[in-house]
């Protein structure tokens, strides 16, 4: 008994302390916001001496705010509604369906998690060169949706297989065609896992800066990690609004998961059990 206390207040305390280590930098970008760039180049204090406004208000007009908040705004959603589509479908295959393969199909599917994307950087920039989408939205969507295949179709497998069958077979007898069973009884009962895969999707989909760094020449196309580059491109950066732009482009990711926490827990939760 005193032993798995111990264990467990050492296991506590390490997360903990890990907690608080990943927690500084977010922490020191909130005051380099707020910093003048005297002072952040004298570093010092985590606690801005004279906090100003300033920063954040200089950094706003700086990095073309709203143009690439719109432009990371329609590579993200158009990114969450092509996997939640074409991936419900799929998983809902592998869940529900009966078909030759669909086994080793899903598996398939899955080992794809364990390659690492930036193998396949270079044939994507080839074949949307040869497509003739590099340069445009359309080649970052494309890759993005594909790029979540595995994991995606994993949590919606795994959660539509935690719906009962009883409710397919009753739904089949009152004459429901396989399309409104999926559109009315999985769909709005895998509600948690789908805002789960939407958020896991999002979040990395609106940080991304290798493809768009390598795809995008245009700046009216640049998205919000692109332009963040923009302050770093001069003689002598200024930190406080590199600091600025970084917690700009973060707010809108924590308050999307502060939003659909509890949503996403309860998906997540919910796929590992199914």
């Amino acid at each position: 008994m005193i032993g798995s206390r111990i264990v467990r207040t050492i296991a506590r305390t390490a997360l903990v302390a890990y907690a608080l280590i990943s927690l500084y930098p977010f922490l020191w970008m909130l005051s380099g916001a707020f910093k003048t760039r005297e002072e952040i180049l004298r570093g010092g204090n985590l606690i801005p001496v004279n906090p100003t406004l300033d920063t954040l208000v200089a950094t706003w007009s700086r990095l073309r705010f709203f143009e690439y908040f719109l432009n990371s705004l329609q590579v993200t959603a158009l990114t969450v509604a092509g996997v939640l589509v074409v991936y419900s479908l799929a998983s809902y295959a592998f869940a529900v369906l009966d078909f030759p393969g669909r086994k080793v199909l899903f598996w398939f599917f899955v080992s794809l998690l364990f390659v690492p994307g930036i193998t396949v950087l270079l044939p994507v920039v080839i074949l949307e060169k040869n497509l003739g989408i590099l340069g445009s939205h359309l080649g970052l969507v494309l890759p993005f949706v594909n790029g979540t295949a595995p994991l995606t179709v994993l949590l919606l497998t795994n959660g539509f297989s935690g719906i009962p069958r009883e409710l397919r077979e009753a739904a089949r007898a009152d004459g429901a065609r396989e399309f409104r069973i999926f559109w009315s009884v999985y769909l709005p009962l895998a509600r948690p896992t789908l805002i789960t895969v939407a958020v896991l999707t999002a979040v990395p989909t609106w940080n991304e800066y290798v493809l768009t760094r390598v795809s995008l020449n245009d700046p009216s196309l640049y998205t919000l990690p692109l332009g963040l580059e923009t302050l770093l491109s001069g003689d002598v950066p200024h930190y406080n609004e590199v600091m600025a732009a970084s917690l700009i482009i973060v707010i809108p990711v924590i308050a999307l998961f502060l939003l659909l926490q509890r949503y996403f827990v309860n998906g997540l939760v919910g796929a590992v059990k199914g």
